[in-house]
């Protein structure tokens, strides 16, 4: 070994000495998100055992993944175990919104079953409402591994810091980017290739709205991108294909790469028809 590979590897050792995350940290934000999808939904239980002894047992394994997780960061992980338990009820309640939506606005749909086990933009969003909670509890780079394992596996980069209303439906989804400031009304619908982004990455915006509001029932179709934390898209807008927005518009606009324009049916307003 030369003496410069010699010096870079005791410079290895010194890192791995002083790092102070988790051993496994991904390794065990899949666990955690694996854990409480099968208890979400009977979908991803791997043996689908519905004897009440053995769902109180994976909701044990599921605290005891956060603890873990927790404790690799020399935190007491007990509360924020508990707290992410005792929300699951909520999460489950929002994500069987998201798949009802996402069924009312796919004809390809057959089955809300069939969005819940195989549509990449459920999957996402399921990731995204736990990972939103644990950031809500105030715990450090969990969430944001959690909403990367969906990154990672559906090309749908959400970040749990987003703020994301009910009956969400995400078509096809690949390629779609949802900012930490983002703020997302209910019903909404986007396609694939859709950036709700920042003007500016500068790294002194960090603590500013950078990102986008999308008000209720706007439609936004594939590779539009809207940019800015002072843009307001207004409700039950229709956003098309390619569209590069850095303004606000106002409710019931049509925006398209060439013009924006106003409709004024009411039958348009609530494209999705969830009642919340």
């Amino acid at each position: 070994m030369s003496p410069e590979l010699d010096r870079w590897a005791g410079a290895v050792s010194a890192g791995r000495l002083t790092c102070r995350l988790p051993l496994r940290a991904d390794a065990e934000a899949r666990e955690i998100v694996d854990a409480a999808l099968a208890l979400l939904f009977p979908h991803f239980a791997p043996d689908r055992r519905a004897d009440q002894g053995v769902v109180r047992g994976e909701i044990d394994r599921l605290e005891g993944w956060v603890r873990c997780f927790l404790a690799g960061l020399g935190i007491d992980g007990d509360p924020a175990a508990r707290a992410l338990s005792e929300s699951l009820p909520g999460i489950q309640r929002d994500l069987e919104l998201d798949a009802e939506a996402t069924w009312e606005a796919d004809p390809a749909a057959t089955s809300i079953d069939e969005v819940i086990l195989a549509y990449p933009g459920f999957y996402a969003l399921a990731c995204y409402r736990i990972a939103h909670h644990v950031l809500g509890m105030g715990i450090p780079l969990l969430p944001r591994l959690i909403t990367e394992r969906a990154h990672r596996v559906t090309g749908i980069d959400i970040h749990p810091g987003a703020t994301i209303g009910r009956a969400i439906a995400i078509d096809h989804g690949t390629g779609i980017v949802i900012g930490e400031t983002s703020v997302i009304g209910d019903r909404v619908r986007l396609y694939q290739g859709v950036t709700l982004g920042a003007l500016s990455v500068r790294k002194d915006l960090a603590r500013t709205r950078r990102h986008p509001t999308i008000e209720a029932d706007v439609v936004i179709y594939a590779n539009a991108t809207i940019l800015g934390g002072g843009t307001v898209v207004g409700h039950s807008s229709v956003i098309g294909g390619n569209v590069w927005l850095t303004h606000s518009v106002p409710p019931h606009s049509i925006v398209t790469n060439v013009a924006v324009s106003e409709r004024r049916g009411a039958d348009a307003a609530t494209p999705l028809g969830i009642e919340l």
